[in-house]
């Protein structure tokens, strides 16, 4: 890898601790494992006003380079991490959230159909948005974010175009 990012874990539940966290510390494990930093991690209930002050804070931070946000992305009432981020965001990646449902549809089949992830850009800052469950963060972290946010993968990656993110 050409380039080390500077990477925030957010892990959204009503239901785990700092003890139990096993999505965020999947997540945590796995970037500094592929040669980036953990920047910042935090855990917050379904609460959409406390997740966009924390993510807003993160956004705004000129060292922060993306969030990964673990948990709130289904269909119960409190789930609220879309509706906390999508407002946020400047750009949407909507190819994120379809390509995850396409794999995650191999592994769940059509209960893939529930998820609601998603990612985009706020202030040259990439946000992605995973189901709280440890096979999706998995799933997500093998098979997507880690090749999109290596500098070598071929012929285009996430990771080679935050020099231009901010024009």
């Amino acid at each position: 890898m050409s380039l080390a990012l500077n990477l925030c874990v957010l892990t959204v539940s009503d239901s785990r601790s700092a003890a139990d966290d096993a999505s965020g510390d999947y997540l945590a494990a796995a970037l500094q494992a592929d040669g980036h930093r953990l920047y910042a991690r935090g855990l917050l209930p379904d609460d959409k006003y406390r997740l966009r002050a924390l993510l807003s804070q993160w956004i705004a931070d000129p060292a922060v380079d993306g969030i990964l946000c673990t948990g709130g992305t289904g269909f119960t009432g409190r789930d609220s991490t879309p509706e906390a981020v999508q407002p946020l965001l400047d750009k949407e990646m909507p190819g994120f959230g379809e390509l995850f449902r396409q794999l995650s549809y191999a592994d769940i089949g059509t209960s893939a159909l529930q998820s609601r992830a998603l990612a985009g850009l706020a202030n040259g800052v990439f946000v992605f948005c995973l189901p709280g469950s440890t096979s999706a963060c998995r799933l997500a972290w093998e098979q997507i974010l880690r090749q999109q946010l290596n500098g070598g993968t071929k012929p285009c990656n996430l990771a080679m175009l935050k020099a231009r993110l901010r024009e």
